[in-house]
C-alpha cells in the first residue's frame, strides 16, 4: 500500500469516526450503550454490498448462460460470499423508512430477520435500537450511506470494521479494549505462522482478528479460505463472542466460536487427549496478560500442561497465568503445527517456575522465532510485548536455532500515542524469517515487487510531467500564464475595466511578479525534459530482465549494485517537486494578489473567457499534487529495496547488531534460558541516518500537535464543566 492509499482510506476512516462519535456525543450515550448498535449498522452496510454485487454476479451469469435462470436460493448467494437479504434488512429500504418514528423497531426487524436466515449469527446481532431516537438512526444510517461507502470493497469495509472495535477499545467500550488485537501484530504473526491449512484456532479469539487475518493470506495466495481452513474460536465474554461472529460475517467467514474459559475448559476438544499431539495445525491468540487468580487444583494434571505448572502461591492460585497460556499453545499443536502469540514482554525472561517451563519448552526444540515489539502498538496500554513462535515441523537442522528479532525501532506513527507497522515493514521483518528459514527466492521476490512499485511511480511521474515538458500538451497551462500576462499589462495601462484604485508601483510589482513566473515556467520545462530521459534510462535499468526465478545470484546482484542510481533518481525526482511545486506557488501568489489588489475576479473575462480559477484548479489537482505524490510512492518503495538490500546486501540470512540473531539452545541455556531478543542482537552502531524521512518527520510533529491540541480542548471543556458546577 502506497502512503497516499494508506492516507486515503485513514481519511475515510478518521471521518465516519468523527461524524459518528459526534452523533454519539450529542446523544448522552456512553461507548458502551453506543458500541453494539453503531458495529451493527456497519454490518448491515457491508452486507447491503455484498448482496448487490453478488445479485449482479448472479444476473451476468443468467444473462451469459453460465447458470441458469430459475428462482435464486440462498446457497447462490452463500457461494459469492454474501448473504441472500430479505427486502427488510436492506440498506436501501431502511434508509426509504426516513422519518419513520418507528426506525429502531425496523432496525430490530432487520436484524431478526437476518439471524432466521443466517444460522451462524442467531441471537449475536444487536437489537436494542428501540432506545434511540429515530432521527439519531437515521443520521447514522446517513453516515454508511456515502457514495464511497456504497461501492467500498470487502476490504475496506473489514477495515472500517476494525477501525471502529479499535476506536471503540480506545473509550473503554468493552472490557478496556481486551477484546482488540492491533490488525498490525495480527498480520505479523500471520506473516510467520502461514495459516494456509487445516485446522486454525484462537484460544482467547476476541473479536476474531486473527481468523480474518488469516483469510487475507489465503486468499492474497489464491485460496479460498473456506475451502483451506476451519476456524475454532473460544472466548470467556459472551458479548466478545458476538463482535467476533459480526466480525466474521462482515468479511464472508464462518467459525465456530463458543463461550469458555481457556484455563479451566477445552470445549472443541482440540488438546486430544488420547495422544500426546493436539489437533491444531496453526494456534494464534492474544491472551491476556499477567493473570494470577487461576486455581491450581482445577488444572493440577491437565494434560494440556506437560511442563507443570510455573509457580503456584499459598493460596494455591497460579501466580501468573502467561506460562498457562504458553504452554496450552504448545499442546494445542498436531506434529507439525505451527503456533503464533502475543504475550507480556516480562514473560521472556520470567524466573523461578516460569524459567523452568521456558527451559523445557526451549529443549524441545521447537521455538522458533521471538520478535521483540516497542510500546504503543496497543491502544488501551502502553506496554511494549514480543511475539512467541513454535514450530514443531521444523527441519531438524535447525531445531538447535531460535531467531531473536528486535523490532522496536522498526514502527510507523498512527498518532501521538500509537504506533503501528506499514505493510511494507510487515513484509520486510517477514522477509528476515525467509532468509533465516532459508527461503532466498521468497526475499529476493519482496525487493523485486518493491522495485517493481518504483517503475509504477517512476512511470507515474513521466506521464504527470509530459504537460511541462517543452514538447508536451502545455496548451493550458500556457494559456493561464498569457493571461495572467495580459493581466500585467492591463495593470500597466489601466483603464475603467478595474474596479480597485492600485499604485504604479503595483503594477510594476505585478508586472516582475509574473515575469519572474515565466522563468520559472521555463525551468519546470528543463527539469521535465531532463526527467524524461532520466526515468527513460532509469526504466530501462530497473526493467533488466532480472527474475531471480531463474537466476538468483545473478538478479540479487543486479538489485544491489542498482541501489547507488535509484537514491541518485530519488535525488532528481525530489528536485523536480521542488521546482514544479515552487511554480504552482508563484501562480497562486499571483492570483492571489490579482484578485485582492486588482479586482481581477470581477472582470468578465477572468471566470468565463480566461477560466482562471478552473485552469488553476487543474494545474494543481492534474499535474502538482499528481507529481508530489509519484515522487514521495517512489522514495517510499526505495528506502524498503534499501533497508533489505543494505542490511542483507547478498540476499542471505546475516546477523544485524540491533536486529536480528540466531542463537542456539546452549547460548540461550547461558543466558538463563531467557527469550528476549534484546539480551542476544546487541545494538546497532550509531551511524548518520542516510535514509532520513523529512516529509514524514514533518507529519509526525503535526499528529503530535493535532493530538495535543485535541487533548487540550477536552482538557479545557473539563475544567469549564468543573468551572460551572462549582458555581464560580
Amino acid at each position: 500500500m502506497t502512503p497516499s492509499e494508506f492516507d486515503s482510506i485513514a481519511k475515510l476512516e478518521a471521518d465516519l469516526w468523527s461524524a459518528a462519535d459526534n452523533l454519539r456525543a450529542n446523544s448522552k450515550l456512553t461507548s458502551s450503550e453506543y458500541c453494539m448498535p453503531v458495529l451493527g449498522i456497519i454490518f448491515l452496510r457491508h452486507a447491503s454490498n455484498r448482496y448487490e454485487a453478488a445479485l449482479k454476479q448472479i444476473q451476468d451469469d443468467q444473462a451469459s448462460g453460465k447458470m441458469p435462470k430459475r428462482k435464486l436460493v440462498k446457497a447462490d448467494f452463500i457461494k459469492r460470499r454474501a448473504l441472500m437479504l430479505p427486502e427488510e434488512a436492506r440498506y436501501a429500504h431502511l434508509l426509504s423508512l426516513a422519518g419513520n418514528q418507528q426506525l429502531g423497531e425496523k432496525l430490530v426487524e432487520a436484524m431478526n430477520a437476518i439471524e432466521r436466515d443466517f444460522e451462524p449469527l442467531a441471537g449475536q446481532l444487536p437489537k436494542d435500537y428501540e432506545r434511540f431516537d429515530s432521527d439519531l438512526l437515521e443520521q447514522i444510517l446517513r453516515t454508511f450511506d456515502s457514495e464511497a461507502l456504497r461501492t467500498a470493497s470487502g476490504d475496506v469495509f473489514g477495515r472500517i470494521y476494525e477501525y471502529f472495535l479499535m476506536k471503540f477499545a480506545m473509550q473503554g467500550a468493552q472490557d478496556n479494549g481486551e477484546f482488540f488485537t492491533p490488525p498490525s501484530l495480527v498480520q505479523l504473526l500471520v506473516n510467520i505462522i502461514e495459516p494456509d491449512h487445516g485446522i486454525v484456532a484462537d484460544l482467547a479469539c476476541g473479536s476474531a482478528g486473527m481468523f480474518v487475518q488469516s483469510s487475507h493470506f489465503i486468499e492474497d495466495h489464491g485460496g479460498r479460505t473456506m475451502d483451506k481452513v476451519t476456524f475454532y474460536g473460544q472466548e470467556k465474554t459472551a458479548t466478545t463472542i458476538r463482535l467476533a461472529k459480526m466480525n466474521l460475517a462482515v468479511h464472508g467467514l464462518e467459525g465456530d466460536i463458543r463461550e469458555a474459559n481457556t484455563f479451566y475448559e477445552d470445549v472443541h476438544e482440540l488438546a486430544d487427549g488420547r495422544s500426546l499431539w493436539g489437533n491444531c495445525d496453526f494456534i494464534m491468540a492474544n491472551p491476556p496478560f499477567n493473570v494470577d487468580m487461576v486455581d491450581s487444583t482445577k488444572i493440577k494434571g491437565d494434560r494440556r500442561l506437560p511442563f507443570g505448572l510455573p509457580g503456584v502461591n499459598k493460596d494455591k492460585k497460579v501466580s501468573n497465568g502467561n506460562y498457562l497460556w504458553i504452554s496450552y499453545f504448545h499442546s494445542y499443536l498436531s506434529p507439525t503445527g505451527r503456533s503464533g502469540f502475543v504475550m507480556s514482554s516480562q514473560a521472556s525472561s520470567a524466573g523461578h517456575g516460569e524459567a523452568e517451563v521456558r527451559r523445557k519448552l526451549v529443549e524441545t526444540g521447537d521455538v522458533d522465532v521471538m520478535v521483540s515489539i516497542r510500546s504503543n502498538f496497543f491502544y488501551t496500554r502502553t506496554v511494549p510485548c514480543e511475539l512467541w513462535h513454535f514450530d514443531k515441523g521444523k527441519p531438524e537442522a535447525r531445531k538447535d536455532q531460535v531467531l531473536m528479532l528486535d523490532a522496536r525501532n522498526v514502527f510507523r506513527k498512527v498518532t501521538r500515542k500509537i504506533f503501528d507497522f506499514s505493510p511494507e515493514q510487515q513484509k520486510n521483518l517477514t522477509a528476515i524469517v525467509w532468509l533465516y528459514r532459508g527461503e532466498r527466492l521468497r526475499f529476493a521476490e519482496l525487493v523485486q515487487s518493491h522495485r517493481e512499485r518504483c517503475l509504477t511511480a517512476a512511470a507515474q511521474l513521466h506521464h504527470a510531467s509530459h504537460a511541462l515538458r517543452p514538447d508536451g500538451p502545455k496548451d493550458e497551462t500556457e494559456f493561464l500564464l498569457t493571461c495572467l500576462n495580459k493581466l500585467s499589462l492591463m495593470a500597466s495601462q489601466p483603464d475603467d475595466c478595474f474596479k480597485v484604485e492600485f499604485t504604479e508601483s503595483d503594477a510594476k510589482a505585478y508586472a516582475a511578479l509574473v515575469s519572474g513566473i515565466f522563468e520559472t515556467w521555463r525551468e519546470v520545462q528543463a527539469s521535465a525534459g531532463e526527467m524524461h530521459y532520466l526515468l527513460e534510462a532509469h526504466r530501462a535499468s530497473l526493467e533488466d530482465g532480472s527474475d531471480p526465478r531463474r537466476d538468483l545470484e545473478s538478479a540479487i546482484g543486479r538489485y544491489a549494485c542498482n541501489l547507488g542510481r535509484m537514491e541518485e533518481v530519488a535525488a532528481r525526482m525530489e528536485a523536480h517537486r521542488h521546482l514544479a511545486e515552487r511554480f504552482a506557488k508563484e501562480i497562486s501568489q499571483a492570483v492571489d494578489v490579482a484578485c485582492k489588489r486588482f479586482g481581477a475576479h470581477k472582470l468578465d473575462c477572468w471566470r468565463k473567457s480566461w477560466r482562471v480559477p478552473e485552469l488553476v484548479a487543474t494545474l494543481q489537482a492534474q499535474i502538482i499534487d499528481e507529481i508530489s505524490r509519484t515522487v514521495r510512492d517512489y522514495a517510499y518503495f526505495r528506502k524498503q529495496v534499501h533497508w533489505l538490500l543494505h542490511r542483507f546486501p547478498e540476499g542471505r540470512y546475516v546477523d544485524v547488531p540491533g536486529l536480528c540473531k540466531i542463537v542456539s539452545r546452549a547460548e540461550i541455556g547461558e543466558a538463563d534460558w531467557s527469550l528476549t531478543p534484546g539480551r542476544y542482537v546487541g545494538v546497532s552502531a550509531v551511524v548518520e541516518d542516510e535514509d532520513f524521512d523529512f516529509s514524514q518527520a514533518m507529519k509526525d510533529i503535526h499528529l503530535e500537535l493535532a493530538d495535543l491540541n485535541q487533548d487540550a480542548a477536552v482538557l479545557a471543556a473539563k475544567i469549564q464543566k468543573n468551572v460551572v458546577t462549582l458555581g464560580v
